[in-house]
């Protein structure tokens, strides 16, 4: 392993051509990857992966002057283990080894000029790259059909409260003479998987306490629900009392709008932390 303290334009230019390499070696899985995240809502959160691991990069780039060429072959040996992965879920049919492989190749590719230090330096950023994985279906199903029967009895409950009329069967409400299934109103697991992304980069934006990271990420799905329920009361009543192309709309739009909405809760929570006195900050680093 060989370093240098600075860095020339000749490494930038290299470091550029070994992962674009490495993405064009893989190209047809990282095209089904994006195409997936586009097509499929309850996987939009690998549209968003890239935006967080940019901006995680940005928040600790202070740190980028502190970090040095490390030619080293650790890269190498990630490349073969991601072109290996790759293989076995070519030929076994596994998605899940296919799509690991493509982006292990392309942190291999990476690594071989930046070295173990810079990556240790931006963990939470490469970390992020694992949203990029499409969430398999066996998870995917286990965790949306719980949260949708939650928040079509929650939605229905609030909407009893102000006197509308609503009847729910499962995971169907029936508002206005309108069937609106949560399902395709409001996905409960769209809002998970973005959400869990939208917390992480909060918790790794923000300077705070380990405990205080693992707790509103252990939350994150408890967030999602609220949210998810937050969304479902209008977009009931837009199936209920609006035009289809109307309810649609409002549906497509407010998913998006809901993760801002996300974010405002969870600097709530940080806020709220402080007001009862909960210490929140890093602890100080003593001096030597």
């Amino acid at each position: 392993m060989s370093g240098r303290n600075s860095w020339r334009f000749i490494d930038g230019v290299l470091l550029m051509i070994l992962v674009g390499l490495a993405v064009f070696a893989a190209l047809s899985i990282w095209e089904e990857l994006f195409l997936t995240g586009w097509r499929d809502e309850e996987q939009s959160h690998i549209l968003l992966a890239p935006i967080v691991v940019g901006w995680l990069v940005w928040v600790r780039r202070e740190r980028a002057r502190d970090c040095r060429v490390q030619w080293n072959a650790y890269g190498a040996i990630v490349i073969a283990l991601g072109w290996v992965l790759a293989r076995v879920g070519f030929e076994q049919g596994h998605d899940l080894f296919r799509h690991t492989g493509a982006i292990t190749m392309a942190f291999g590719a990476a690594l071989a000029v930046v070295g173990p230090r810079t990556v240790i330096r931006f963990l939470p950023a490469v970390v992020a790259m694992g949203f990029l994985l499409p969430v398999p279906g066996r998870i995917r199903h286990g965790i949306a059909h719980p949260l949708q029967e939650a928040t079509a009895v929650a939605t229905t409950a609030l909407l009893e409260l102000f006197g509308l009329p609503v009847t729910r069967d499962g995971n169907v409400m029936n508002i206005n003479g309108h069937q609106v299934a949560v399902a395709e109103a409001c996905n409960g697991m769209r809002m998970v998987a973005a959400l869990g992304l939208v917390s992480y980069a909060f918790v790794f934006s923000t300077p705070m306490r380990a405990s205080v990271r693992v707790t509103i990420l252990i939350l994150s799905p408890a967030v999602a629900l609220l949210v998810n329920i937050i969304r479902m009361v209008p977009t009931a009543l837009f199936y209920g009392y609006a035009s289809l192309s109307a309810a649609n709309l409002f549906h497509d739009a407010s998913g998006w709008f809901m993760l801002f909405v996300a974010l405002g809760l969870l600097w709530a929570f940080v806020g709220l932390l402080k007001w009862i006195e909960v210490p929140v900050e890093p602890y100080p680093v003593k001096a030597r």
